[in-house]
């Protein structure tokens, strides 16, 4: 991937800016329309966009197919939301005034994008962004260089269709580079909102940057996701979610389980379970269909993986699996550690999953959120206390909190994000897309006196 050199960078940039200017002026349904149009040609464009994702991020073909259907989805989800950006009206203290509140269009919005979702997280941002009447500036992940060519196509494609000769074929640009590029997009007081998914050490790299103009972003980052498994819960059902919720995507999910936290009095019945259910998996090249675990995405993937394995042996821990079979494709591993080490707090990226035993379910949920990271987290149990214990205040500190389905696999409609060294900012779903939008509160006397506030004299 060839990095766009400063001057090429600031050319993008200006014309991302003058672009909003036209744009923000186009009313919401109407851009709402350009991205119903939009989501029809993702539909025509799902199965190539789909073998890209096979291609660069090395996605099985029933993860690729799903990740485009996220971006239809997001489509859909945007359309509705364009004749709904809504503000409050609010009483007013004062007589013959009113208050409401009134959204608007924020400007540019930069988006820095990962390998493992490249299609899916990007189509979060974008089509918030756009219906909310904003320009989008994207630096995808150089490993993902396919799947962008696919999506910017499949984009220009619906603008050119749709808006023919009204000046918007710039409305999405795509910014090419690494490291250097990323912090210029975090440097930048051009981009209004800067939302960057990646690991924790590039959000504490770009956060600073970012702070340091006072601007806006939005971080989603790393996960150490946890799933507690109850005496009184499922095993069989918790059995299917760890399979899919562990080593689907090779463990390369921000939402992956790498934690399982289990009740003393089921932990040898659940590994028994567990142990057949992973020798079941097909392992091997992501384009074969019967294969359910592809590779990982490069040798350091590989590399990483087989480190924090043979950390884990040197503490004694048992290890199930975890061979390097052949190229970047790796037998999905089951740990057996005995404490929450700093080695079982640190977030491998690939398919590791550390086994805990727990006695009470404060120590379960004790154990649960005394890692840094807190995006997606679950329990399995069939026992109500236990359940709402677990999403109420004093249970789970992550972002997402499921009862009886496994950490991955968020829906379009629910905010997405999670707290601590997540990064605590929140895409696609719910009301997400106030982030894209700047707020004006907005008085109006429609009498003939001037009243002040907290009934405030002023003079006569």
């Amino acid at each position: 991937m060839n990095s766009i050199t400063k001057s090429d960078y600031d050319q993008i940039l200006d014309k991302a800016a003058a672009i909003q200017c036209k744009w923000r002026e186009i009313p919401a349904p109407r851009r709402g329309e350009l991205l119903r149009v939009f989501g029809n040609q993702l539909r025509e464009s799902q199965e190539s966009i789909a073998h890209c994702i096979m291609s660069d991020a090395k996605k099985i073909q029933a993860e690729a197919l799903g990740e485009v259907q996220e971006a239809i989805d997001m489509c859909d989800f945007a359309v509705g939301l364009s004749r709904q950006l809504y503000g409050l009206t609010i009483a007013s203290e004062r007589p013959e005034h009113k208050l409401q509140e009134a959204y608007h269009p924020l400007g540019v919005i930069g988006v820095i994008t990962a390998f493992n979702f490249p299609c899916a997280v990007w189509s979060w941002n974008h089509c918030l962004a756009i219906v909310c009447g904003n320009s989008v500036v994207w630096k995808a992940s150089p490993k993902a260089l396919h799947v962008t060519a696919a999506c910017k196509q499949a984009w220009d494609q619906t603008v050119q269709n749709c808006m023919p000769g009204e000046g918007f074929e710039d409305l999405l640009q795509l910014v090419e580079g690494h490291k250097e590029q990323a912090e210029w997009m975090a440097d930048d007081a051009r981009i209004s909102l800067l939302s960057a998914t990646g690991s924790t050490g590039m959000g504490k790299a770009l956060a600073p940057r970012v702070a340091a103009r006072l601007g806006k972003a939005l971080f989603e980052l790393g996960g150490n996701n946890g799933m507690v498994v109850s005496q009184h819960g499922n095993l069989d059902l918790a059995v299917r979610a760890i399979v899919f919720g562990a080593v689907g995507t090779a463990g390369q999910r921000c939402t992956t389980l790498r934690r399982l936290i289990v009740h003393e009095s089921v932990y040898n019945e659940l590994l028994s379970k567990l142990k057949p259910a992973y020798a079941s998996l097909a392992f091997g090249d992501q384009f074969n269909a019967e294969t359910l675990v592809g590779p990982l995405i490069d040798e350091v993937a590989v590399e990483r993986m087989q480190n924090a394995l043979s950390s884990a042996r040197a503490k004694e821990y048992i290890v199930h699996g975890g061979e390097h079979l052949r190229d970047c494709l790796v037998r999905p591993a089951i740990v057996e550690a005995t404490e929450q080490c700093e080695l079982v707090r640190t977030e491998t990226f690939a398919p590791i999953l550390y086994m805990l035993k727990y006695s009470e379910l404060t120590e379960a949920i004790q154990l649960h959120n005394g890692v840094p990271q807190g995006l997606s987290s679950c329990i399995f149990t069939d026992n109500l206390q236990e359940a709402e214990t677990f999403i109420s205040a004093v249970g789970s500190d992550c972002g997402i909190v499921n009862v009886n389905i496994g950490p991955s696999g968020a829906e379009i409609g629910g905010a997405f994000g999670g707290e601590k060294e997540t990064g605590g900012g929140r895409e696609s779903g719910s009301d997400a897309w106030k982030q894209y939008m700047r707020r004006s509160t907005i008085t109006i006397n429609y009498g003939k006196s001037l009243p002040l506030a907290q009934g405030i004299k002023f003079g006569d």
